[in-house]
């Protein structure tokens, strides 16, 4: 399974074109929709992927965060892995806990947990805290998915966020259990955040801390090596509170390219208002 842009090399490639002045006609790999979220375009001449002298003097100048293992916070812990039925297999997704009133509520991208125009991928779990094979804090099974139409109906990227609803264990909900990060929306696109997920290559957490991005009106952008397959889903975090040891989910990584082509950079829907109604949705 595929959850994140596979067209790395192409996109370096490109990028090598454009810097030279030359143009292709070549798009973002895979077959998602991308009218709004691609990046923005400028009065100045650009190439076939938007970019321009100002973009590629920007890219050049950005910081990228230093990413490294996550250790097992109270924070980290609201992260997990997903996998199909048990956590013996291969995970291939990220989610985390996020508040609501039934206390059972992760997010997710939409495209791990979402087939457009099938459904709802069946017998996924979510697994918060896996550690090479360790699941400390439970597995939870997804009982209930929640997306946007325009996910359902033709793939929007710019609506690449799912809500789903885990099912109770040993009597208790999963945020009874854990605790739960707040969701964010309307938070504009400059902000300092924390980034963890789960590579599918590693029985471990990655965690990067950095400065979100505006990539387009709909779409977030953040600079953190090695995020590669398997962090799709992973939550932007920030407005850390020390007392609850929780933060604010203003982003996870899908949208653009299914996350990005590149595992350097890593993208994210804008929560804004349809992220709010999802949620409405969701929980109501």
């Amino acid at each position: 399974m595929t959850t994140r842009g596979t067209g790395a090399a192409a996109a370096a490639l490109a990028l090598v074109l454009a810097a030279a002045g030359c143009t292709t006609a070549a798009g973002p790999v895979g077959g998602a929709p991308t009218v709004s979220s691609a990046p923005p375009t400028a009065a100045a001449p650009v190439d076939g992927h938007g970019w321009n002298r100002q973009r590629l003097k920007a890219a050049a100048g950005r910081h990228t965060g230093v990413t490294r293992t996550a250790k097992p916070t109270v924070l980290n812990g609201l992260v997990g892995a997903v996998f199909t039925r048990t956590a013996d297999g291969d995970h291939f997704c990220t989610a985390s806990v996020v508040d609501s009133a039934g206390l059972n509520l992760v997010v997710t991208a939409a495209h791990c947990v979402w087939d457009p125009g099938l459904g709802r991928r069946a017998d996924l779990v979510f697994v918060p805290g896996y550690r090479d094979g360790e699941t400390p804090s439970g597995v939870w099974p997804l009982l209930a998915v929640t997306v946007d139409d325009g996910w359902n109906d033709h793939a929007d990227p710019d609506l690449d966020v799912a809500f789903a609803i885990v099912q109770a264990q040993n009597g208790r909900q999963v945020q009874q259990v854990l605790g739960a990060n707040r969701l964010g929306v309307n938070r504009g696109y400059r902000l300092p955040v924390k980034v963890t997920g789960y590579p599918s290559s590693s029985g471990v957490p990655i965690t990067c801390s950095n400065t979100t991005a505006r990539q387009s009106p709909t779409q977030l952008r953040i600079d953190c090596p090695d995020y590669t397959g398997g962090t799709s889903g992973s939550p932007w975090v920030t407005d850390f509170d020390p007392a609850t040891r929780t933060g604010t989910v203003v982003g996870v990584i899908g949208g653009y390219q299914e996350g990005g082509e590149s595992p350097d950079t890593s993208y994210s829907s804008y929560f804004g208002d349809r992220v709010q109604a999802l949620y409405d949705r969701a929980t109501g």
